[in-house]
């Protein structure tokens, strides 16, 4: 695995060190998601646990957050990607995925993807692509699944 990296811009704070992350907020974050609706802290937890994490802090206050699952040599999902409410709209969602895209890890792998909704206009401005070849890209969906 790799060391913690830091980049710092103004006030702000992106770090890989899983010891920063307030668990707490990125729960009571994601729990309130279309994606994510009704997650466990247990399930949250133990998600930040086997994946490649950036925090987003101000401070010392928590705004931000992504991760990666990954196998650290060929691929990655980006998911749970969000900005606080109060700090959106300050390019703070492009710088994150900027700094995420400079890590050692990211910049060597074959393949990062992701699925959203209603942020593409934030992923195209930092090189990713739609997939709009057909049977190209297949799932098993779940979406109620931490509800049950």
């Amino acid at each position: 695995m790799q060391n913690n990296i830091l980049w710092t811009r103004d006030d702000y704070l992106i770090s890989t060190d899983k010891k920063k992350l307030d668990i707490a907020f990125i729960h009571s974050f994601l729990k309130t998601t279309i994606w994510a609706e009704g997650i466990s802290f247990e399930t949250v937890r133990e998600s930040i646990e086997n994946s490649l994490c950036f925090g987003l802090y101000k401070k010392n206050q928590s705004v931000g957050f992504s991760r990666f699952v990954t196998d650290y040599t060929t691929f990655a999902y980006l998911c749970d990607v969000f900005i606080s409410p109060d700090f959106q709209g300050q390019g703070l969602g492009k710088w994150l995925m900027e700094c995420c895209l400079e890590h050692s890890t990211l910049k060597k792998l074959r393949r990062i993807m992701l699925v959203t909704s209603d942020a593409s206009w934030l992923y195209e401005k930092t090189g990713y692509l739609p997939v709009n070849k057909e049977n190209f890209v297949w799932h098993i969906v779940r979406p109620h699944i931490y509800k049950s």
